[in-house]
């Protein structure tokens, strides 16, 4: 599970790790593909999870290694996750780019909205996001942090 707020590096961590052959899963990427490049409404939003956790589920059966390529900004979303692979016998790994928000305002002017990994974002809105965002803990389970 890729963790961190917009503009920390986890697209760029996760495309790695799709070209070594991993399955990648993007909210974006879904986004792109149904033509919307807006932020979408709620109900969007839960469509395309519910596509996206059934995805996840055939790629565990197939034994398939995955890259949740989303933000997990909140505990209570990396929990339903590891709930959801539990019964799998699945313990996912939260990888946490760790990232200051310097970094990240200074990162952000690069997006322009060309691609389905290109979402822009104002320097207040990734500012809002970063101090939203709940970094990850050693008790929720496996992290590896990444400066």
């Amino acid at each position: 599970m890729m963790c961190g707020p917009g503009g920390a590096g986890k697209t760029t961590y996760a495309k790695r790790l799709e070209r070594e052959g991993w399955a990648r899963l993007s909210f974006e990427v879904e986004f792109w593909n149904r033509g919307i490049k807006t932020v979408p409404s709620a109900g969007v939003v839960s469509e395309v999870a519910a596509d996206l956790k059934a995805r996840l589920l055939r790629h565990v059966a197939t034994g398939n290694d995955v890259v949740l390529d989303f933000g997990f900004w909140f505990r209570r979303q990396r929990d339903e996750y590891r709930a959801l692979l539990a019964p799998h016998g699945i313990v996912p790994e939260t990888v946490y780019l760790a990232t200051s928000l310097e970094t990240i305002l200074s990162r952000i002017g690069d997006r322009h909205g060309r691609r389905a990994d290109d979402w822009p974002l104002t320097e207040q809105t990734a500012t809002e996001y970063f101090e939203r965002f709940e970094p990850p803990t050693p008790e929720e389970g496996p992290l590896d942090v990444v400066r």
